[in-house]
């Protein structure tokens, strides 16, 4: 195992949501739901992965109050590998500019880009299926941020099928107002309902059709308690958008453009 390597950075990316449909409520607590993920590059983070004489240091830059250092995923991700394999000697830096409480992703997008990170600075045996159980201990949406690319996902959002989506040609902008959305927050306002819709069929369709049969189910709730979003959807519309949509349990909106 390595004990000498080369500092590292990355930018982590943030994702957003294409429809998010809650399906049922399951015996374990969780929800079963169908969405399509994509990648975004709107707004990202740097992860640093460095050396250092003592056994972990974490430092933590953010304009935002995110509490105990011991509580990001960051951490978790590392003392994950750490138990398993014995891996020390490192510092992770972490630069916050994907904002929280948004729905796009950022703290799973963080632990995510550091199991890759660690298991390729130590050469740790870690098969896919393996990375793969290790995201999902540190939530839900982490394992999609290994993959990266468009995938379409159901269960808790970890059985992911990649799904050809090419929204290129179109410009992206995301509005994050100064609003937190816990995701328990909008769990507790939702209605798990069926539903007859493959997302992955819909999205066949041209951008500009996707308007009412691409939903996301918390916009419901989460705009009853925050008018304000819904304001910001409308306004996206009215600017041109052909599509906006709430980004996962909010409370970031984004909008595709011509």
């Amino acid at each position: 195992m390595r004990k000498d390597f080369d500092p590292v950075s990355v930018r982590v990316n943030a994702k957003i949501n294409i429809g998010l449909q809650i399906v049922r409520k399951r015996p374990d607590g969780y929800h079963d739901l169908q969405t399509v993920f994509v990648p975004t590059d709107f707004y990202h983070d740097l992860l640093r992965i460095s050396p250092c004489a003592s056994d972990f240091l974490f430092e933590l830059e953010s304009e935002e109050d995110l509490g105990n250092n011991d509580n990001n995923l960051c951490v978790k991700a590392f003392r994950l590998l750490q138990e398993e394999y014995g891996i020390g000697g490192v510092q992770i830096s972490l630069q916050k500019g994907i904002p929280t409480g948004a729905g796009l992703g950022g703290g799973s997008a963080d632990a995510a880009f550091t199991l890759r990170l660690l298991t390729t600075i130590f050469q740790l045996p870690v098969s896919e299926d393996k990375m793969n159980e290790y995201a999902l201990q540190l939530g839900s949406d982490v394992p999609f941020f290994l993959y990266n690319k468009p995938m379409y996902a159901t269960g808790r959002g970890e059985v992911m099928t990649p799904i050809h989506l090419d929204l290129s040609s179109y410009r992206l902008k995301i509005v994050k107002p100064d609003i937190h959305v816990s995701t328990r927050e909008a769990y507790a306002g939702v209605t798990p309902k069926e539903t007859n819709i493959f997302l992955p069929n819909v999205l066949q369709k041209d951008v500009k059709n996707w308007k009412g049969l691409v939903v996301n189910d918390f916009e419901e709730s989460v705009f009853a308690k925050h008018p304000e979003l819904r304001k910001i959807k409308e306004s996206f519309y009215h600017d041109g958008a052909l599509y906006a949509s709430m980004s996962g349990s909010g409370s970031a909106i984004f909008g595709l453009f011509a």
